[in-house]
Formats: structure tokens, sequence, C-alpha cells
């Protein structure tokens, strides 16, 4: 169950929306003002935020350039009786991922909420690739194996993420310097089987048949 939080001063609207997503299965939290809408993102890292601009406290922009500004990733969909341009711009460029005009449609505001969730949820399965017991954490640039850390150069990293991304694929000795070296890279391609056996030797995985990285021979590699 996904769990919104609702920051809006004004009880009638906030009642409304939080009787709405209830009856669509969400579980839902309240916020009054810019502050205590601070503090509960913070301390209940909701899956979303509905959030007024208009606050006392701290108003909306405030609010979410804090907590862009703290490295917070949660949603963030702008409610405001504000229909003027420069204030949408405003809200995405503090962080905002989408943005709607009071008066609004509930059931439209429902479809919104879903679309951001289902977004949100797609960036973070390509930001964490996994292979069994091998996390690829994309945006932190961090390969984990059975819980542990693995220190891997650049080049080792974005082979590995390559191959990740493109899971069950064969990746040609030439696609894969074009994906990781750059299309104006003139060296060999042997440069690829290099990388591969350090990065083999690094996953414990040596063997042609591997469970992360496996040789097809005549054509490239490809993870399982």
């Amino acid at each position: 169950m996904h769990k919104i939080l609702i920051i809006e001063d004004e009880s009638n609207i906030r009642e409304l929306i939080s009787y709405n997503l209830i009856n669509n299965n969400y579980k839902v939290l309240e916020a009054e003002d810019g502050l205590q809408g601070l503090e509960m993102s913070i301390r209940e890292k909701p899956d979303l935020i509905l959030l007024d601009l208009m606050l006392p406290g701290m108003n909306g922009m405030d609010l979410c350039k804090e907590l862009r500004d703290r490295g917070s990733k949660i949603p963030i969909i702008i409610l405001t009786a504000k229909n003027e341009d420069i204030d949408k711009v405003m809200g995405l460029e503090f962080g905002a991922d989408d943005y709607m005009t009071k008066p609004f449609s509930v059931h439209e505001l429902i479809a919104r909420i879903k679309a951001v969730l289902r977004r949100a949820e797609q960036k973070i399965e390509v930001m964490h690739i996994s292979k069994g017991d091998l996390t690829i954490n994309i945006e932190r640039h961090e390969v984990m194996l059975n819980g542990k850390e693995v220190e891997l150069s650049l080049k080792e990293f974005d082979l590995l993420k390559t191959l990740a991304e493109n899971k069950g694929m064969v990746m040609t000795r030439d696609k894969l310097l074009d994906k990781v070296w750059g299309i104006d890279y003139d060296g060999e391609n042997r440069t690829v089987d290099v990388h591969i056996r350090y990065l083999r030797r690094k996953l414990g995985d040596e063997e042609a048949e591997g469970k992360y990285i496996q040789t097809i021979r005549g054509m490239g590699y490809k993870m399982p």
C-alpha cells in the first residue's frame, strides 16, 4: 500500500483528497502547514507528497527545495490555486514531479498520482539492477556482492552496468566498446576481454559459463 502525505492548510480540501485516496487503497498522512509537512516528510518517508504552495510556516516552494537539497527523491505533485505559468515553472525547477491547479478533478488527481508513482518505481528499477546476490546501484555507482561492496574501476563498473542493462542479450565486443569507451575509441577490441577478465576475478566468476558473465564464442558476452 502506497503512503501519501497531503500538505494542505485548507481542511475541506485535505479531507476531500484524503477520503478519495483512502477509497483508492492508499495510506494517508496529513499536515496542515509547511513546517509540519517538512518534518513528516523526513520522518515518515512517504511514497508521494501532495503539496500546496500557499502554506503557513513554510511555503510549498521552499519546502520542495529543502527536500531536494537534503537529497530526498520523494515524488512531489504541487497543488495550488495559482495558475500563472511562472509558478508552474518554478515548482518544477525546485524539483516537483507534476503540477495541478485548483479546482481539479479528483479522478484526474488519482490518475496523476498513479502515473507519477509508476515513473518513480521504474526509475528505482533502473537505478538498482540485481542479479542473484549481485546488486548494482547506478546512482551511487556502487556494486554489492553478498552484502559486501566490490571495488571496481570506472570502466569495469560501466561494463558491468551495460551487461546488466541488457541482461539476456549478447553484447558484441564492438558494441561494448561503443557503449563503454565511446564510438570514437580506436583501440583494440581485446580491451574488452582484458576488462572482462578483471571484472570476473573481482566477482569470483572466472568461468566462461559464469553466473554473472557468460562468454558467447565468436560473438561476445552476456549476463544470463
